[in-house]
């Protein structure tokens, strides 16, 4: 047994779960209309002078901010805040909901048993995190009861994500989930419709696809996430391709 088999296994998937070729690839699929959010956190006006701050802010600073915020409630109840992990140049940024109470104590994003599922989903597809690989959240701090984040507390961590995004500077996004996949994308959205297609983050194709969390509670869901990560993997490989054309043209 191969190792990628080994993992498949692991996830319940195998022997469903193979990579599929260029040839294979299907036409993408309409989702239904996204309508504007009315609460969101891009709505920040351009003039705000914290966004202005972070937006200016290096990893260190970045750091530094993150652990000591306070302007939102999540603040109150969290054990430390979880700025991401990886490499600080990644071809790929996963983006995922919030801390739940393992990352809270470690201060690492995903490390419990949706973090377990989310590397083995990265090893099926010869990725790893911290290796071209960085793994974040919407927001910075546990809620609790590991609720879904609320639209003040997203917008309130909306700008360290930008800033996140902007210092990695990524060639694919995947959002993990509805909340990330609606931070992200400053618009409602339903993940069944939304996946199977490229969306765009200011320049930056985006995949929705099912949080690992979710997957956990849906195992029948866990085909279609393997599906939307060879939508992926097939994506950045069309993304490589591009950029090697280019720098190979005169």
């Amino acid at each position: 047994m191969t190792r990628r088999e080994s993992v498949l296994r692991e996830m319940g998937l195998a022997p469903l779960w193979r990579l599929r070729d260029k040839s294979a690839q299907t036409a993408e699929t309409p989702g239904e209309p996204e309508t504007p959010r009315s609460e969101t956190p891009a709505a920040a006006p351009a003039g705000d002078a914290r966004t202005q701050r972070i937006a200016a802010m290096g990893w260190d600073e970045l750091r530094t901010a993150v652990a000591d915020c306070r302007d939102c409630r999540l603040c109150e109840k969290r054990k430390q805040s979880v700025l991401g992990v990886g490499d600080l140049e990644a071809d790929w940024l996963f983006v995922g909901e919030g801390p739940g109470a393992d990352e809270d104590e470690k201060g690492e994003p995903f490390v419990g048993q949706a973090g377990r599922l989310l590397d083995a989903m990265l090893a099926a597809i010869d990725l790893q995190r911290g290796r071209k690989v960085y793994i974040s959240n919407a927001v910075k701090c546990r809620p609790p009861g590991n609720r879904t984040p609320e639209a003040e507390e997203t917008a309130a961590c909306f700008p360290y994500l930008q800033r996140q995004i902007e210092l990695i500077k990524p060639k694919l996004i995947v959002a993990l989930g509805k909340p990330a996949a609606e931070t992200l994308l400053d618009t409602e959205v339903k993940v069944g419709a939304a996946r199977g297609r490229l969306h765009d983050y200011r320049g930056i194709p985006l995949i929705v696809t099912y949080h690992p969390a979710y997957l956990l509670r849906n195992l029948t869901d866990k085909a279609k996430a393997w599906e939307d990560l060879c939508f992926a993997r097939r994506t950045m490989q069309g993304l490589s391709d591009a950029d090697l054309k280019a720098e190979q043209t005169p």
